[in-house]
């Protein structure tokens, strides 16, 4: 699998960047709207950014709206418009449902690292952030991840922000 592989300290940055950004959205709300992201804001990191669509029933599940083209080699594939259980494998899919699920309900941004080894490489994570976003009325429905791949060895699934 070929990866561009960030440094865990410059995954951190870049979090810590896009998190910024997305608090100077708020503009006095909890949750931002959707259309005030501009992609000319956060050029740097849009090869590993993926927006993230809600898609409400009894059972929510959630759609890769958009992909950026870093993401592909992650992946194998463009991911871009897919379904959770149509990128992951069972138990990834879960992990990713209960993690997304936690942001909509919690209406606050998520952070944490998930290994590759469903994709065969056990030696490569994911450093991840996932930020709530409204399009329309005032349920989260919309997701702003960003994904940095850092080679972390076995790393497991699971940290949280505080």
């Amino acid at each position: 699998m070929a990866t561009q592989m960030a440094q865990p300290a410059a995954a951190i940055r870049a979090h810590e960047e896009l998190f910024a950004y997305w608090s100077s959205l708020r503009g006095g709300v909890p949750v931002p709207p959707r259309g005030r992201l501009d992609p000319n804001d956060m050029k740097r990191l849009l090869p590993t950014v993926s927006l993230i669509e809600v898609m409400p029933g009894a059972t929510p599940d959630y759609r890769m709206r958009l992909a950026g083209t870093g993401l592909y080699s992650v992946y194998g594939r463009e991911i871009t418009g897919r379904r959770l259980a149509e990128v992951y494998n069972t138990s990834a899919a879960e992990y990713w449902r209960d993690e997304l699920g936690r942001v909509v309900k919690d209406r606050r941004p998520g952070v944490g690292v998930h290994n590759l080894a469903w994709r065969g490489a056990s030696h490569l994570s994911l450093i991840w952030i996932r930020l709530p976003l409204i399009t329309q009325g005032s349920e989260v429905d919309m997701i702003l991840g960003y994904d940095a791949v850092v080679g972390l060895g076995a790393q497991t699934s699971g940290i949280r922000a505080a």
